[in-house]
């Protein structure tokens, strides 16, 4: 099977969430569950709050439900949504 490209934004609870903090304990699960190479950008929103954008690898033959299940139960995290899956190898 091939490689799939994944971008996922994650929304904080509120401006004052530590974005850095939500970074590593989202590229901890991502890469526990196969993701690699993660990258993080963040995307202004509104009022101060701003989302993080996360783009990684990921196995086209995984279901991302799990990833997504497990990237909304961290601490001060909104929601979570896959904006973007594409085929990059295979």
């Amino acid at each position: 099977m091939g490689i799939a490209a994944v971008k996922i934004k994650i929304m904080p609870t509120s401006p004052d969430v530590n974005l850095k903090e939500l970074e590593e304990k989202a590229k901890t699960i991502i890469e526990e569950k196969a993701g690699k190479n993660c990258n993080f950008e963040e995307e202004p929103i509104a009022f101060g709050l701003k989302a993080i954008i996360v783009l990684f690898a990921w196995p086209e033959e995984q279901e991302l439900e799990n990833l997504e299940e497990s990237l909304k139960k961290i601490e001060n995290v909104n929601s979570v949504q896959v904006a973007d899956i594409r085929r990059a190898f295979g």
